[in-house]
Formats: structure tokens, C-alpha cells, sequence
């Protein structure tokens, strides 16, 4: 078992899901034409999951806006799905309102296909897949399961990956939308660019020292004057 090819088509995946209380038959060419995060995790009526899922449910119109759809996957039942869908969230559940996506992975096929199973436990790891419109798979982040992932990352690389996709240009490390980005054929620009806003940056940082203030570093304990200054 080894996990899939980044630029390769996507494995497939089907079975059934569980959606706004109700099952239903779903496989990936169900989502051709628009941008899917296929969302392994490790267990229904856990920890850390029921956080992750209800933190994609809760973005899925930032989802939507994007052209993205939200499939998570476990190798728990569809009826084990439903269950805890109608859980209440003060008991460890995802009721009352869950719309996300809920595929059920019983015979371990979606989770071998796409490297995730650990299979002496019987479960999937915290995999997150990103394929696009054409079936593509673009990019995967896979890691242990104490760990719980962050929504906003995802939207920030599909965001990323449709800019590139429609400009050509290339999105710089920390890229958000509305950033500067790279042009490959003139790369200069951007760099030449960055390096007159650290200059700049630096010269307030001086200008600031010079005038006998002291720049508090991410962990430090503020300086003398500007804690004085905040007690008064």
C-alpha cells in the first residue's frame, strides 16, 4: 500500500454516505467539474474527529464559494455515520444540523486506495486530498492521529491552486488571496519587490530603536517603557 501520484488521476472512491440525515450512493466522478477535499479520519465517536468535522461543516459555504465540495471518509458503517450525525454535540456527536458529507469506508477500499489504512487497527489515518475539476489529484497532507487539521489551510490551497491554474503565476510560501504572486518569466519583479519591503521594514525597525523605543519579540516580556507606559 503506498499513497497515491500528485498530477495523477485521483483513485476512485465509492460507497455509501450519509448527507443531511439520509443515505445515499456516491463515487468521486459524482464531483468532475469542481474542486474536492476527500477528508480521511480515524474514527466516529472520538476526540479530536468530531472537532475537524464539524469545523469543515461549518465552512462549507466558504466551500461552495470556491467551487469545492467536502467529502469526509472513515472506515466506520453508514448506520454508525447516521448514528452519530444525530448525536448531539454536547455528547460527543455532530447533530442536529450536519451537512458535510459522511462516506462510509467499510471494506477499507477508499482508505487502501489512497495509503491512509492502517490496517492491523482497522482504521484510516488523517488524510486530506485535494482533487481538481478534471479528477487530478493536486495535493495530500497525511499525518498521525492526535493532530486535528486546519480548515482554513484547505481553502487557502484550493484558492491558491485555482489562481495559479487560471494566471499561470506561481503563489509564494504563506500566499493569500489578493498577495503578490510570481511571474516565471519575470521573476525579478516579485523578488526585487520583497526585498525593498524588508528594507523598508528594517529602517522603521531602526528609525524606532533610535528613538529609544525596544521592539518586543514574539515570546519575550515587553520592554521597560512599553510596559510603563501601559500601566499608566
Amino acid at each position: 500500500m503506498s499513497l497515491p501520484q500528485i498530477q495523477k488521476p485521483a483513485p476512485d472512491f465509492a460507497g455509501t454516505a450519509v448527507k443531511e440525515g439520509a443515505f445515499e450512493e456516491i463515487k468521486l466522478a459524482d464531483y468532475k467539474g469542481k474542486w474536492t477535499v476527500l477528508v480521511f479520519y480515524p474514527m466516529d465517536f472520538t476526540f479530536v474527529c468530531p472537532t475537524e468535522i464539524l469545523a469543515f461543516n461549518a465552512a462549507l459555504d466558504k466551500f461552495a464559494a470556491i467551487g469545492a465540495e467536502v467529502v469526509c471518509v472513515s472506515t466506520d458503517s453508514e448506520f454508525t455515520h447516521l448514528a452519530w450525525s444525530q448525536t448531539n454535540r454536547k455528547e460527543g456527536g455532530l447533530g442536529p444540523d450536519l451537512k458535510l458529507t459522511l462516506l462510509a469506508d467499510r471494506n477499507h477500499a477508499a482508505s487502501k486506495a489512497y495509503g491512509v489504512l492502517l490496517p492491523e487497527e482497522g482504521i484510516a489515518l488523517r488524510g486530506t486530498f485535494f482533487i481538481d475539476p478534471k479528477g487530478t489529484l493536486r495535493a495530500m497532507h497525511v499525518h498521525d492521529l492526535p493532530v486535528g487539521r486546519s480548515v482554513e489551510e484547505s481553502i487557502r490551497l484550493i484558492k491558491a491552486f485555482q489562481f495559479t491554474d487560471e494566471h499561470g503565476e506561481v503563489c509564494p510560501a504563506g500566499w493569500e488571496e489578493g498577495k503578490d504572486t510570481i511571474d516565471t518569466s519575470n521573476k525579478s519583479k516579485y523578488f526585487e519587490k520583497q526585498a525593498i519591503q524588508e528594507e523598508s521594514l528594517s529602517m522603521q525597525i531602526d528609525e524606532r530603536l533610535d528613538d529609544g523605543q525596544t521592539i518586543k519579540r514574539k515570546g519575550e516580556a515587553a520592554s521597560e517603557p512599553i510596559a510603563k507606559k501601559a500601566r499608566q
